[in-house]
């Protein structure tokens, strides 16, 4: 036995216990943080329903006054764009936004509804609005993922984990380890080389 191995052999099961340790506990981070991803989008969904009625509430309001005045809203944006007075021309802008964010919403809240559970991340990210996104973050609260779809990504939470840990920390660590030893390795030879020769 050559003498560093020695040294660093009674530390190996220590090392191995510990890397099945940091293995486990990746895989519990893993599963319970991905296990979070469906209840998240639910409560997503909540807060961007509530915009999105807050937003049509608002719509009906300017369609009923283009109909008491024998418009259509696009007519009322327009005649109201076309005033002189600046305060009024902008509220036929802002009845233009209002008309877009409830298009903009409803095809959210459509995409979002209609996707499997797999496809959901992608829809989200897709049609994600920051602003709700960041509300509804503020006041998540965790759940214990009871459902089909909430045990699935925990299943994939672990093995995202595990791979995570394996391709950043375990393989760049060997191929540092057999960095370092290499050029001990070709020293060793070496030396019982031309002590062979001696």
């Amino acid at each position: 036995m050559k003498p560093s191995s020695a040294w660093t052999a009674p530390l190996r099961p220590l090392g191995r216990a510990g890397e099945n340790l940091l293995d486990r506990a990746l895989c519990v981070l893993g599963a319970v943080g991905l296990s979070q991803a469906p209840e998240f989008f639910q409560q997503y969904q909540q807060r961007l329903g509530g915009h999105l009625d807050e937003a049509r509430r608002a719509l009906a309001r300017y369609e009923e006054v283009a109909r008491e005045g024998g418009l259509t809203l696009a007519q009322l944006i327009e005649t109201t764009r076309a005033q002189t007075a600046a305060p009024v021309a902008r509220l036929g802008d802002v009845m233009a936004e209002t008309l877009d964010r409830v298009r903009d919403l409803e095809a959210a809240e459509a995409a979002l509804r209609d996707a499997s559970a797999w496809e959901r991340p992608l829809v989200f990210l897709r049609h994600v609005d920051p602003e709700i996104a960041a509300r509804a973050w503020e006041i998540f609260k965790p759940a214990v993922p009871v459902t089909l779809e909430g045990l699935a990504y925990a299943g994939a939470g672990m093995v995202l984990a595990l791979l995570l840990y394996q391709v950043l920390v375990v393989l760049p660590g060997r191929a540092l380890v057999r960095r370092w030893r290499r050029p001990r390795v070709i020293a060793e030879a070496e030396a019982g080389a031309s002590r062979g020769r001696g």
